[in-house]
């Protein structure tokens, strides 16, 4: 019991240490605050002295309106630099994307040109696959305007009302096209069969350039001309072609049979070369022939050389087209260059 009470004594005295430990703390905040407020309610008195012989202003006021004046300003002061960074922020952004908006009209304007372009194309090119297909009598009503949808061929693409404007109008341009030229590959690939279907006949039928590479010009061409040597008239009976050299090789223009290889005081070297359909053609002033008499030759096959033997002013080839006992203008059948 002793030591109960001896116990309760000793936690009586702890609890009235803390007690008055806690009241001590307490008395000595309220102090601190007391001595505070007194600080900030001290009376000060401002004087503003002018240098000339105005009267003096003053006016009275305490520490803690001074302070609250002083952070009141200094934060007004600090609110208008930062928003003043943040105006400056803002306006060199919308300088920016003015400046990239003008970028990307000037990149639409562009634009909008190269599809006038395109559109421009796209109607030569439906006007040249529509004369194509008449001469090969394709029907077009089956493989264009029935593959295109409604409105959705050129027809309507130029015609177009402006009903709409801007880059609508543009991407529904586009898709127009688009949708024409879809359908144009169908017979645009009849085209390429009925081609492939006929590369035999156009093998038999002169209608290549008769110089490999396709180089040279036309020196003399077909018809009434003077003689480069006599200067009479006279009519001249082929396309004379000049590589202003010798020895570039001469091309058979069709599938054939050579039936002359001889030497003229006028032609020189000449080969003459039979083809289908009562064709023949005649290749003169050759420096040296490849190909002998009787011999079948193919389109494209060298049969000698350019040069300048019999009556020639120069390295050239005299090239002559005949259907039977007629003698034509060989420009109508040089309108293919081969680049082999």
């Amino acid at each position: 019991m002793a030591k109960s009470r001896h116990y309760k004594k000793i936690e009586k005295n702890a609890v009235s240490a803390l007690l008055h430990g806690l009241q001590s703390l307490a008395n000595g905040i309220g102090r601190i605050f007391v001595k505070i407020f007194k600080i900030c309610d001290s009376k000060l008195t401002i004087m503003i002295v002018p240098h000339s012989q105005g009267k003096v202003i003053n006016f009275r006021t305490n520490v803690f309106a001074l302070a609250f004046g002083i952070v009141l300003v200094v934060g007004i002061v600090s609110s208008f630099i930062y928003f003043k960074k943040q105006d400056s922020g803002i306006r060199e952004e919308l300088a920016r994307s003015m400046r990239e908006n003008r970028d990307l009209l000037a990149s639409f304007d562009e634009l909008r040109d190269e599809n006038n372009n395109v559109l421009q194309t796209a109607k030569r090119f439906r006007s040249s696959l529509s004369q194509t297909l008449s001469l090969l009598g394709i029907n077009q009503s089956s493989s264009v305007a029935k593959a295109s949808v409604s409105d959705s061929d050129l027809n309507s693409l130029f015609d177009t009302k402006d009903s709409v404007s801007g880059s609508t109008k543009e991407a529904s341009d586009m898709r127009q096209l688009s949708s024409y030229l879809e359908s144009a590959i169908q017979p645009i690939e009849q085209i390429g069969k009925m081609l492939e279907s006929q590369e035999t006949l156009f093998a038999d039928i002169p209608n290549i350039w008769p110089v490999r590479g396709g180089i040279g010009h036309v020196s003399q061409p077909f018809g009434q001309t003077t003689h480069p040597i006599t200067g009479n008239w006279y009519i001249h009976k082929g396309l004379d072609i000049s590589t202003w050299r010798s020895g570039d090789p001469i091309l058979a223009t069709a599938n054939g049979q050579v039936v002359t290889v001889a030497y003229d005081s006028g032609f020189g070297n000449y080969v003459i070369i039979k083809h289908k359909h009562g064709i023949y053609t005649r290749y003169c002033h050759m420096a040296s022939t490849r190909v002998k008499k009787g011999q079948f030759v193919s389109q494209r096959d060298v049969i000698g050389y350019i040069g300048s033997t019999g009556i020639s002013t120069g390295p050239h080839l005299h090239y002559e087209v005949h259907i039977g006992s007629d003698v034509v203008d060989p420009a109508k059948y040089v309108n293919i260059k081969v680049s082999k």
